[in-house]
């Protein structure tokens, strides 16, 4: 196991521990990246401003550089630093904390759940941006195709994307922004309207490429807290049990699983400017890789870090990072979440027939579920 591969593996926490104990900031020999596994090292790096989002030489990656998905890619705020990335997250931002956690459960238990395996797929992806979609005013069947091309769309957010999957992402970059010029001349959104207003200075490109940032940043970190919190409750019955009888706990497990085995597992910063940082010199051009999963482990952070404790006091967590970068998008996130699962719960499934592995992903924990033969 390397830092990297821990990721996807079947548990990476003991190897995480061993970092931490290696101290929390220090050069991978391997990768020839600083790793950052300690709570101290991922919160000083996070919040470092000479610790950029993308390496100075390359703002966006080569393999997508000349297409519709990367001139998309290049303007999402969470790819950038200073007032390309401020400004949308400023019209954004409040927008989404303003959305009625009653609309957002409407939405959910509005759509047909299917049994099995396939329903859990659709529950976890495509049902979440279906609901952010709705939220922007595109229909149902809208929705879901928006839901669709997202998730072709984010392929290129993966170095391990093959040459079909960048096409798919430069399709479907060119399909969502259509689908978005159209939303936004029908202005028959709040939220969508409330979004365009504060992004009316804003150039119609960056505006409408933070707009699909939003939906491809709901895609795989709800995925993986639905399917992570599943697999939380197949490890543990007795766990299932409680929360079909108290439905009430559902946000309490779903707040300690994205602590405890969160969906996003690492993060990257490139240094901008020759910099110390825990007393260890990092250079001009240096990768770090930030071990967020590491970090939510970590007993300084929080006691008995390897138990999942629903009723855990002060938790804390970096799973949707910290700093300028933090997601905006964590409450609409988690009550999506919320919502989902509990209508998967509500439908009494067999959890117990479902078998499971984990997508292939440098940085992701997102479990991908099939039926048991």
């Amino acid at each position: 196991m390397d830092p990297i591969t821990a990721a996807t593996h079947t548990d990476p926490y003991p190897y995480y521990a061993t970092l931490r104990a290696s101290g929390g900031l220090s050069l991978h020999p391997g990768s020839n990246l600083w790793i950052a596994s300690s709570a101290e090292a991922v919160c000083a790096v996070l919040h470092h401003p000479d610790c950029h989002v993308r390496p100075a030489n390359e703002p966006v990656p080569k393999a997508i550089a000349e297409g519709p998905a990367g001139k998309v890619f290049g303007q999402l705020m969470r790819m950038n630093e200073g007032e390309r990335q401020r400004c949308p997250r400023a019209a954004i931002a409040p927008r989404l904390q303003d959305i009625d956690p009653r609309e957002v459960e409407a939405l959910v238990q509005a759509r047909l759940l299917r049994n099995g395996a396939e329903g859990v797929h659709q529950a976890q992806f495509i049902g979440p941006v279906s609901v952010v979609a709705q939220l922007l005013g595109f229909n149902p069947t809208d929705s879901h195709l928006v839901s669709e091309l997202t998730g072709d769309f984010v392929a290129c957010l993966s170095p391990l994307s093959q040459a079909r999957q960048l096409e798919a992402a430069h399709r479907a970059s060119e399909q969502l922004t259509r689908l978005f010029q159209e939303r936004i001349v029908a202005q028959d959104s709040r939220l969508l309207n409330g979004i365009c207003q504060g992004l009316e200075d804003v150039d119609p490109d960056s505006r409408i490429a933070n707009l699909i940032g939003l939906l491809s940043q709901t895609y795989d970190a709800t995925a993986g807290l639905i399917g992570n919190a599943l697999l939380a409750l197949i490890r543990d019955p007795t766990l299932h049990h409680a929360l079909r009888d108290d439905p009430s706990q559902i946000s309490l497990l779903l707040a300690e699983v994205q602590r405890f085995d969160p969906a996003v597992q690492n993060t990257r910063r490139f240094i901008a400017a020759p910099c110390e940082i825990l007393g260890a010199a990092l250079k001009q051009g240096d990768a770090v890789l930030v071990l967020l999963a590491s970090a939510n482990r970590d007993p300084q952070l929080n006691p008995q870090p390897d138990t999942l404790l629903l009723d855990r006091p002060n938790r804390r967590s970096f799973s949707f990072g910290s700093g300028r970068h933090e997601c905006p998008g964590q409450a609409l996130a988690m009550e999506i979440a919320r919502a989902t699962l509990s209508a998967i719960l509500e439908a009494e499934p067999r959890l117990d027939q479902l078998a499971w592995h984990h997508r292939a992903s440098v940085n992701g924990r997102i479990p991908l579920f099939s039926n048991r033969p």
